[in-house]
């Protein structure tokens, strides 16, 4: 009777916990079994396993053949179990020396010619293992995500026969990924193609400064999308674990790297008919969806109100928490959300206000398609308006800025938040925001009587305080001023387009 034991992982959401492949080789009736809360495409394993040891010249074992995946209350998915399997096989029946499997992690599936096929996840089984400092056996089409992870120690195999002919022998050659591992410098910051809107770049330049939520809101044709797309370019580069954050969970949704690409910040743009688990992620396994593939970077949301409304409400926990939690009857899993929304939207269902084509009623219930808990957790919301004029391309005012001088005063504010709390204005904890903010007891009395006499809410209060606190860091000051609350209160344009319409409607 022969016993191995191969080491490898499984995937829960971004996290890699360690898995042992237990093979048991007994006498009596040839068999072949897996166990170990194994789903069906891993109890499939047998069929490729068997195919791929035959079709390499190797003999299956005439023996009762146990496979234990432990631990056993660890749900696995996929065909990342095949190539462990065959080896712990091929090491059990005495065909591999037994010293050869140890202190390594293998992953790979196996197609029935016995070559290696690629998995999904492998950046976080990467990364995992290089934290425990463990040399992995992989297939070779994972090398150029796996490449991402400096100082990795990794074997790339092609076929089941190239990994055996590799552990039978006296030494493995393992190679180190060296490829730097750093995010690109990102492109120059580019809006000249913005014609006026100088309020709505305003707006965009608070939203980059303090990482705030932001809702653009007017007629169509006015420039809401072409504004939200710049953001990006006034957001600064990811570090490198951010950026190998984004990739890990790109590589658990099965999506390719881009070599030129892969660090960027993600701009991802769902189609209003998304449904909620489209944005939330889900299925069997539970795959990231739109709202953790936009981590670290920006979901834009064109036609807000065309959402459904449950769509729509599942967005509040994670912009609250910055992640999302998916449970299903036989699986869950955790995935970062931390991203940052900007959504458009038009103020009226036929486009235009002022278009004469609805009534008020008409009006109040298309705004009252956005919940009230969900506009409480969008921090800007800005008119664009229709332009006075139709030039083409016209001069910049002497006032404005150029995107180069509005990416500076940002980046300076930033760092004017870093050194001062840790965090972007938008993470600041409550506790911390009236001695951010360093206001005086005359301030604080008047910021209140104002939040009364408007109805805001709590959250609204203190998220009104926080774009405060970022113009005041883009204007270079301590302390918040009341011409700072000010500026903060006037972006509120879809709070007074409701009551002015409701109003009308009563």
């Amino acid at each position: 009777m022969g016993l191995a034991v191969i080491r490898t992982r499984a995937i829960v959401g971004l996290d890699s916990p360690p898995v042992n492949v237990e093979v048991h080789l007994a006498n009596g009736i040839p068999g072949f079994h897996i166990v170990g809360m194994a789903e069906t495409t891993v109890k499939e394993a047998k069929d490729r396993v068997r195919g791929a040891l035959i079709n390499s010249g190797f003999e299956l074992p005439a023996k009762r053949i146990t496979v234990n995946l432990a631990p056993a209350d660890l749900p696995k998915q996929g065909g990342r179990f095949d190539l462990p399997i065959a080896l712990g096989i091929l090491c059990a029946s005495e065909q591999i020396p037994a010293s050869a499997c140890e202190n390594i992690e293998v992953f790979g599936e196996l197609a029935l010619s016995g070559d290696v096929r690629a998995i999904a996840g492998a950046l976080p089984f990467a990364v995992a293992c290089q934290k425990q400092g463990t040399p992995l056996i992989l297939p070779k089409d994972n090398v150029p995500q796996v490449s991402l992870v400096n100082g990795l120690k990794c074997l790339p195999v092609a076929s089941l026969l190239d990994a055996f002919t590799h552990l039978s022998g006296s030494h493995l050659h393992f190679t180190h990924c060296k490829k730097a591992c750093h995010a690109p410098s990102p492109p120059e910051p580019y809006w000249c193609d913005i014609v006026g809107q100088e309020h709505a770049k305003r707006g965009l330049m608070i939203a980059a400064a303090g990482n705030h939520h932001l809702l653009f809101v007017g007629p169509p044709g006015t420039g809401k999308s072409l504004l939200a797309s710049r953001l990006l370019d006034l957001l600064p580069p990811l570090s490198v674990e951010q950026a190998l954050e984004v990739a890990s969970i790109r590589s658990v949704a099965g999506q390719s790297l881009d070599e030129k690409t892969w660090a960027q910040r993600p701009f991802r743009r769902p189609h209003h008919t998304a449904s909620s688990i489209a944005l939330t992620g889900g299925g069997s396994p539970p795959k990231p969806g739109e709202v953790s593939l936009a981590h670290h970077g920006v979901l834009f949301m064109d036609e807000l109100p065309e959402f459904g409304r449950h769509t729509l409400d599942v967005l509040r926990e994670p912009l609250e928490s910055g992640d999302i939690n998916i449970a299903r009857a036989n699986a869950q899993a955790r995935y970062p959300a931390r991203f940052q929304l900007v959504a458009a939207m038009n103020p009226s269902p036929t486009g235009d206000i002022l278009d004469g084509r609805s009534s008020p009623d008409q009006i109040l219930r298309y705004l009252n398609r956005l919940s009230g808990p969900l506009l409480d957790r969008i921090d800007l919301q800005i008119e664009v308006p229709k332009l006075d004029d139709f030039g083409f391309g016209r001069l910049r005012p002497p006032s404005s800025l150029t995107a180069q001088e509005a990416y500076n005063q940002c980046e300076l504010a930033r760092e004017k938040q870093r050194l001062r709390q840790g965090c972007l204005n938008a993470q600041l904890p409550i506790d911390k925001l009236e001695e951010a903010c360093a206001l005086t007891t005359a301030d604080v009395q008047y910021f209140q009587d104002v939040a009364l006499q408007l109805e805001l809410s709590l959250r609204v209060f203190h998220r009104c305080l926080r774009i405060a606190r970022t113009i005041a860091d883009m204007a270079n000051c301590d302390a918040v001023g009341r011409n700072h609350f000010a500026e903060a209160m006037s972006y509120r344009a879809l709070d007074k387009l409701i009551r002015e319409f409701s109003s009308h409607v009563k």
